[in-house]
């Protein structure tokens, strides 16, 4: 269990998983209108992916710039969503 962590393919599956629930949300958004918006679910699973990214690199000992990297796309995906978010208000319409 201890190399199915330290390999980093545990962070694989994670993130295969995660592909697969942005395909099945989107897929569900596009048939009922209903559940994230493709542009939300997109920001959500990036900044999560980044993370993870960064995790992998630091579990399988990856020069620290890789790791610097994938924590940057993860804010700038996060900013980005909160952005979007603040401009929107609470009800969901734009305040801008």
């Amino acid at each position: 269990m201890s190399e199915f962590f330290l390999s980093g393919r545990a962070v694989d599956l994670i993130l295969l998983m995660m592909l697969a629930e942005g395909v099945l949300v989107a897929v569900h958004h596009r048939r009922t209108g209903r559940g994230f918006a493709p542009a939300d679910l997109k920001a959500i699973l990036m900044s999560g992916a980044g993370l993870l990214l960064a995790l992998r690199c630091a579990l399988t000992g990856a020069w620290w710039g890789w790791i610097a990297l994938s924590l940057l796309v993860a804010l700038a995906a996060h900013l980005g969503d909160l952005r979007r978010r603040w401009r929107r208000g609470p009800s969901g319409s734009s305040s801008v």
